[in-house]
């Protein structure tokens, strides 16, 4: 049976404490809170689930917990509040650099893309022609 949970379809053969974190917005406590919540067991696998069990997970996430969708918009608009505010961080974001006080002469590679500026680097062969 295909499990599909606020526009997320559940992979079949994982235990259903790992599937959950398939949607954004759960990750493993998370989804073990909600597991108790619905008196399911972390262990069960999500084909092995009935219709009755998917059916609460479905309303207990979609009631009570903010995910996918309306998440990545506030997300969103945060971002956006704090690049109109002009705040420190807001201008990070906006200069696609870490915003949490990490190094950037070093290991920002993730923020800024794979951008290696040293000295040797991109150079052609001096015997290669130009």
């Amino acid at each position: 049976m295909i499990v599909r949970i606020a526009g997320v379809v559940l992979p079949q053969n994982k235990r259903i404490e790992v599937a959950l974190t398939y949607i954004y917005g759960i990750g493993r406590t998370q989804a073990n809170k909600i597991l108790v919540l619905a008196k399911i067991s972390p262990d069960a696998r999500t084909n092995a689930l009935t219709d009755d069990e998917a059916n609460k997970l479905r309303e207990l996430i979609e009631k009570e917990y903010r995910v996918e969708g309306d998440l990545k918009r506030d997300v969103f608009s945060n971002v956006k509040r704090l690049k109109e505010i002009g705040s420190y961080r807001g201008t990070r974001h906006a200069k696609k650099l870490p915003a949490r006080g990490q190094r950037t002469k070093t290991n920002s590679r993730t923020v800024r893309g794979n951008m290696r500026r040293t000295m040797g680097s991109g150079r052609k062969d001096a015997n290669q022609k130009t």
